[in-house]
């Protein structure tokens, strides 16, 4: 599954909640080019990005994802 796939799996799949997902990306200039947001601070899923309340984060960018302290996507 693709980041995008797995976000939406949270938001819609019955017994699953994205606010509770923590959703690490690739945000050059934060320290260590890395940035950690929660699923409660997304708004939209769209097609190639997702937003939040101040930006638009492409889904490329998203390198884990984890859910109740496990990690449920992480890329190779």
């Amino acid at each position: 599954m693709n980041p995008r796939e797995v976000l939406n799996e949270l938001k819609w799949r019955d017994g699953r909640n994205l606010a509770i997902a923590k959703i690490f990306y690739i945000h050059r200039g934060a320290p260590g080019d890395q940035k950690e947001i929660s699923g409660a601070d997304i708004g939209e899923l769209g097609n190639s990005f997702f937003s939040t309340s101040g930006s638009m984060i492409p889904y490329h960018r998203i390198f884990r994802i984890e859910y109740e302290g496990r990690v449920i996507f992480k890329r190779p």
